[in-house]
């Protein structure tokens, strides 16, 4: 049950954040607290693959505060998202002995991430009469939530 939290976890942290995810994903692995070595998502723990997302994840961090990023909630955005948040649980599932149970709590977990996030940041912005803030705040979140993440797989 708790592999299928932590992917749901995970995929959530891909509905904020679409590289965030596999960023941490990617760590644990390299890390060796998540055992993919003998899984087709062996690739995640590769010497630069957790650099690699890493970067990326930057890069969306700094690309999300952008006044022409579009909505998270348009297809290709959207599509992205899952996917991330598929990959993610379904490797969490490798190692919990359940890789399609994972996917699918990824999937449900980045669906709630995308939309909840989506709702919550504008409320937030709303509030603060600017976007810039529950922006930050939606990052802090995704960041911590992911440290979170990999630590319980670590334990």
């Amino acid at each position: 049950m708790t592999v299928y939290f932590l992917a749901l976890c995970i995929g959530v942290i891909a509905g904020l954040r679409t590289m965030m995810a596999p960023a941490a994903i990617s760590w644990a692995a390299a890390l060796g607290w998540l055992p993919l070595a003998a899984t087709p998502l062996a690739f995640l723990g590769y010497a630069y693959t957790p650099y690699i997302f890493t970067v990326l994840a930057i890069g969306e961090l700094i690309s999300d505060q952008l006044p022409r990023t579009p909505s998270r909630k348009v297809p290709v955005q959207f599509g992205g998202r899952l996917v991330s948040g598929a990959l993610c649980g379904a490797a969490l599932g490798f190692a919990g002995g359940s890789w399609i149970g994972g996917m699918v709590a990824g999937i449900i977990g980045a669906v709630i991430g995308t939309l909840g996030g989506a709702a919550a940041r504008a409320r937030l912005a709303q509030a603060f009469g600017r976007d810039l803030p529950a922006a930050l705040i939606e990052d802090a979140i995704a960041v911590a939530g992911a440290v979170l993440v990999v630590l319980a797989v670590r334990n």
